[in-house]
C-alpha cells in the first residue's frame, strides 16, 4: 500500500472512531515517508489511544519538519494542557497568533487559560482582540460571556450570549451558557428552556443533563432530576470529572 493510501485509510478510520486501526496505518505510513501531516495524524491517533507520551514525541518530530505548522501547534497546546502545563500552552497559542493573527481559536483558547489563571483583564482584552478580528465569532462571544460572569458582570455576559445565539442559533454551547446564567439568577423556567434547546441541538452534551438535573431538583421534580443526573453519569466519563461524578451519584442516592 502506498504512503498516500495509508494516510487516506487511516484518516477514514479516525473519522469512524477506529483509532486502533488508524494507529497501525499511520505507523506503517511513517516507515515509508516522514511528513508533518503524517506525524500529525499519528499523534491524533495516539492521543485517541491515550498514548500521551508517544503523541508528544510525534508532534515534536512533525514540528522539526515544519515548525510553523498550525495544526501541530494546536495539538502541542492540547498535550500541554493534558499535562497541566498551562504556561506552556499559553506560549504555544501566542506562537500561533504570531504566525497567523487571524487564528480566532488560538486567541479564545488563550483567553480561557488567562481566565483560569484569574487574569480577568488580560482574558477580556484577548477576547476583544478576537472579536476585532471576527465580530461574529460565536466562540469568542461565548468566551467573553464566561469571562464577564467571572468578573461579576452578569448583564454584559447575558448580552454576549444572546448576541451569540442571534448570530448562530444552532450552536448548543450558547444555550448551555444561557441556561447556567438563568439558573444562577433563579429563572428556572428560562434555564430549563435553554437547556432543552441545547440538548435538542446536541443530545450528547453531558453538561446539559447536569444542569437540568439541578433545575428539576429545585422544582421538586425528583424523578426527572434523577433521570437527568443518571444520563449525565452515562455520558460523562472523563478522569477529571471523577469528583463531580461522585457528587452527582450522592445526590441521586439522596433523591431516591
Amino acid at each position: 500500500m502506498s504512503f498516500e493510501d495509508l494516510l487516506s485509510q487511516g484518516q477514514r478510520a479516525l473519522d469512524e472512531d477506529n483509532s486502533r486501526k488508524a494507529l497501525d496505518l499511520f505507523q506503517e505510513a511513517i516507515k515509508l515517508e516522514q511528513t508533518a501531516e503524517a506525524w500529525l495524524l499519528l499523534a491524533e491517533a495516539q492521543l485517541d489511544e491515550n498514548q500521551l507520551f508517544k503523541a508528544k514525541k510525534s508532534v515534536i518530530s512533525g514540528l522539526k519538519l515544519q515548525e510553523n505548522n498550525i495544526d501541530l501547534l494546536y495539538l502541542s497546546a492540547d498535550i500541554s494542557l493534558e499535562e497541566d502545563h498551562i504556561d506552556q500552552a499559553l506560549q504555544t497559542y501566542l506562537r500561533i497568533i504570531e504566525i497567523d493573527p487571524e487564528q480566532i481559536d488560538a486567541r479564545v483558547n488563550k483567553a480561557m487559560l488567562e481566565l483560569e489563571k484569574d487574569n480577568l483583564d488580560v482574558a477580556e482584552q484577548t477576547c476583544r482582540e478576537a472579536l476585532q478580528a471576527d465580530p461574529e465569532s460565536v466562540l469568542a462571544l461565548n468566551a467573553l460571556g464566561d469571562i464577564q460572569i467571572a468578573a461579576g458582570k452578569n448583564q454584559a455576559a447575558m448580552d454576549a450570549y444572546l448576541k451569540a445565539a442571534e448570530i448562530d442559533p444552532d450552536e448548543p454551547q450558547t444555550y448551555l451558557n444561557l441556561a447556567d446564567l438563568y439558573y444562577e439568577q433563579g429563572k428556572l423556567d428560562q434555564a430549563e428552556e435553554s437547556c432543552q434547546k441545547a440538548l435538542q441541538l446536541d443530545a450528547g452534551l453531558s453538561a446539559g443533563y447536569l444542569t437540568l438535573g439541578y433545575i428539576y431538583m429545585d422544582l421538586d421534580r425528583s424523578r426527572e432530576a434523577v433521570e437527568n443526573f443518571q444520563q449525565f453519569l452515562k455520558l460523562e466519563k472523563s478522569l477529571s470529572s471523577k469528583q463531580l461524578r461522585d457528587e452527582v451519584s450522592a445526590v441521586i442516592e439522596g433523591l431516591k
